[in-house]
């Protein structure tokens, strides 16, 4: 749900990436409306200084909530922050028992700290490295494994991460869509394969992966210019 026209609430600073799309996706399970603010990461605009004013980690997605007339708008940066303050302003999608919440918690800061990171270097060694380093490549590649084989095990035993669908889950869902980038085949993990299925299949979570749809002609992470401002 974007809307450009009018004086917005929440202003997301996005990249269709799996941080990007973190974000997205919760937005669009809120049904807030948002603007949608393009920052060309592979053109360096996350290094420009009213950026960084803005947004002190030099990374996409940013979020500014202008909440009140009264109150200055309030900026966060930090795809997991965004998620969690999100859902603690709306009581949404972050569970209401302490059992729960520091489940989702966990599982939130996982994500943010470890499968983020390692399907990352996965990906970026496999991809995108000029000089093929089989010493990373093979490291990478089993963290990322590793990260996927404790998913599975979790989704083993529930249905989502903590309790019910929650940030947790859609913080790493941005990071699993990619799993084929990360040479990961789900038939190996059918836990996960069938979370994931149940999840694309919500209207709110296409929605999100829409979203900035038109951008990604736009960014070609292969360049000279996009490895200088991105590697």
């Amino acid at each position: 749900m974007i809307t450009s026209t009018e004086a917005e609430i929440f202003e997301l600073y996005f990249w269709p990436t799996p941080n990007g799309y973190k974000v997205s996706i919760l937005l669009e399970e809120l049904e807030v409306p948002y603007r949608l603010i393009p920052v060309n990461i592979t053109a360096g605009d996350q290094h420009a200084p009213d950026f960084i004013d803005r947004f002190a980690n030099e990374k996409i997605p940013g979020l500014i909530h202008h909440h009140s007339a009264e109150s200055l708008p309030r900026t966060i940066f930090e795809s997991g922050a965004i998620l969690l303050y999100l859902a603690d302003w709306f009581g949404r999608f972050l569970p209401e028992s302490v059992e729960n919440r520091w489940r989702c918690l966990q599982w939130l800061f996982w994500q943010v700290g470890g499968l983020g990171p390692m399907a990352g270097q996965s990906h970026h060694f496999n991809q995108y490295a000029t000089e093929k380093i089989v010493y990373a490549i093979d490291r990478y590649q089993r963290e990322c494994l590793k990260h996927y084989q404790i998913l599975e095990r979790q989704l083993q035993k529930t249905s989502f991460l903590a309790g019910d669908y929650s940030i947790a889950d859609i913080a790493v869902l941005g990071w699993v869509f990619r799993h084929e980038r990360h040479r990961v085949a789900l038939e190996h993990f059918p836990a996960v394969e069938a979370w994931y299925a149940g999840l694309m299949n919500r209207e709110a979570v296409k929605r999100g992966f829409e979203t900035g749809a038109d951008l990604i002609p736009l960014g070609n992470f292969n360049t000279t210019e996009a490895r200088e401002k991105l590697f």
